[in-house]
């Protein structure tokens, strides 16, 4: 089986702070974080928050968001 995709250790950081402080409405709120960027035109912010979306989404599906686990 294919091994998910790798995030930067700093967006799995800040996909984890997310999930340990929101639980399942993480993605939620990350989607309203990446919004906000959006709005102000912040093309690299929206990239960097739509990478958290995603390894918020791997992370809470059981994924390991590319760490290895022992």
């Amino acid at each position: 089986m294919p091994a998910g995709p790798a995030f930067s250790e700093q967006t799995r950081a800040a996909a984890e702070a997310l999930i340990a402080q929101y639980g399942e409405d993480a993605e939620v709120i990350a989607t309203l974080r990446a919004a906000e960027f959006a709005a102000l035109g912040d093309r690299k912010g929206l990239a960097d928050w739509d990478d958290i979306i995603a390894c918020v989404a791997v992370l809470q599906a059981g994924g390991t968001g590319g760490a290895t686990l022992n």
